[in-house]
């Protein structure tokens, strides 16, 4: 039975107050960080007026327009990647049950659960290992191999929704392989993939702990620079910098949401 909320959550005692909390806490940093982006005194803790002066720092300064150039490259190719592989992955795991299915989910679903930090090691070690110099195609490749799931699940999710009698309708109508794909199972499955593909851009787009290990000189990536900015203390332009990247987070996640629920 549900409370009288709708939610049967919320017929115990002390959930509404600790849900409020829980997300004051979560967000309301993050409502802070972006009206001090507007404070006109240099100090960030003192507040004197509205400004978008930083925003307009930020967007002529060099090295953060090389920074952000870089973040989209790696970003860019990134997603590419790994959702082709993300897609390829997905139509041959979609095909019919097979030995070792399970082990298969388990491996791609692995960068999902293994803390960042390892993942950062491990792949700045192999690199090491074989020789490969630090710069933007490490960082490419670091992050193809991370955002591949995130671009994965989506795609299988939107093909265990689909109706397999249309495939089978296009082969009886004399449609190969090929053709059956094209004009039937992309375009039902293309919601899919623009959902994995946007989710993977913006985790690309936000991910410091691989980048900080696997980039060299040359391959600051916008999270990077923020952090390098923040080692010598909090300015204005750091939170509208930081300001301008949730916008563009928030952006994605919300076209990602917006797309995956199309039917």
């Amino acid at each position: 039975m549900s409370g009288r909320g709708g939610n049967p959550l919320w017929r115990f005692a002390g959930v509404r107050p600790a849900a409020a909390l829980f997300f004051a806490y979560l967000y309301l940093p993050i409502v802070i960080l972006i009206v001090l982006s507007f404070n006109a005194n240099r100090t960030v803790t003192i507040w004197t007026g509205l400004t978008t002066d930083w925003y307009v720092e930020v967007l002529s300064n060099g090295d953060i327009l090389r920074a952000a150039r870089n973040s989209l490259i790696v970003a860019f190719s990134a997603t590419f990647i790994a959702t082709v592989a993300g897609t390829l992955a997905a139509l041959g795991m979609a095909r019919g049950r097979f030995r070792g299915e399970a082990a298969v989910n388990g491996v791609m679903g692995l960068p999902l659960v293994v803390p960042e930090i390892v993942t950062a090691v491990a792949t700045l070690l192999f690199f090491i290992l074989v020789g490969i110099k630090l710069g933007l195609l490490t960082v490419i490749i670091g992050h193809t191999v991370f955002c591949t799931p995130f671009a994965y699940l989506p795609i299988r999710a939107r093909l265990e929704g689909m109706d397999p009698s249309l495939r089978e309708a296009a082969s009886d109508l004399y449609a190969d392989a090929w053709r059956a794909f094209r004009r039937v199972t992309l375009p039902l499955l293309w919601p899919g993939i623009l959902s994995g593909a946007l989710l993977a851009f913006i985790i690309s787009l936000d991910d410091f702990v691989i980048t900080y290990f696997v980039a060299g000189a040359g391959a600051t990536t916008l999270p990077v620079y923020i952090f390098g900015m923040i080692r010598i203390g909090v300015t204005p332009e750091v939170n509208a910098l930081s300001s301008l990247m949730l916008l563009v987070s928030i952006l994605f996640v919300s076209l990602s949401f917006l797309v995956q629920r199309q039917r």
